[in-house]
């Protein structure tokens, strides 16, 4: 991973607010015939991604996306997850327009099993994807991001839990 910056993080999104968690919604493998479940619950904590990945169906991931949003990140070097999870991997996803369907652009990352991590993701290490394969697009650009999401898959059967208690920005 990159060096850390000196620069203090700057709070983007701070999830202990239930308001900040109502615009988050699912977007699971039922899309092409799987049955995968998902929901984000706002928690004191902070958000709640659950749910549970079956392979049923030729299914298999599941995932929360937001609303989309100006962030005003242009400039931005990094994002940083305050997240407890449950062992697993994960997947941060981010947009930069408002299609339902498109490219955007994901980083993995893993979780400790009841542990808080803070998870440094830095811009230049999102790959660009669509429908789940690496697809050729231009840079990422944190000036035009507006939606973010989060997604787990790769055959990772069974339920989830990752709490997110905030996302960060280094510039």
């Amino acid at each position: 991973m990159g060096i850390q910056s000196q620069t203090p993080n700057c709070l983007v999104i701070d999830f202990r607010d239930p308001a900040q968690v109502s615009g988050w919604n699912p977007v699971n493998d039922r899309v092409m015939g799987g049955v995968s479940t998902s929901q984000a619950t706002a928690t004191i904590d902070g958000m709640v991604f659950s749910g549970v990945v079956s392979l049923e169906n030729n299914g298999g991931f599941a995932s929360i996306r937001a609303l989309p949003c100006e962030y005003g990140l242009a400039g931005a070097i990094a994002l940083v997850l305050r997240v407890r999870g449950d062992g697993k991997a994960y997947k941060f996803g981010m947009r930069t327009d408002e299609a339902y369907d498109g490219v955007q652009y994901q980083i993995l990352f893993a979780t400790q099993a009841g542990e808080w991590r803070d998870i440094r993701l830095p811009i230049n290490e999102f790959h660009s994807t669509l429908r789940g394969r690496m697809v050729q697009a231009p840079t990422l650009d944190p000036a035009r991001i507006q939606v973010f999401g989060l997604l787990i898959s790769d055959r990772q059967a069974g339920p989830f839990r990752l709490v997110v208690k905030s996302i960060q920005v280094q510039f």
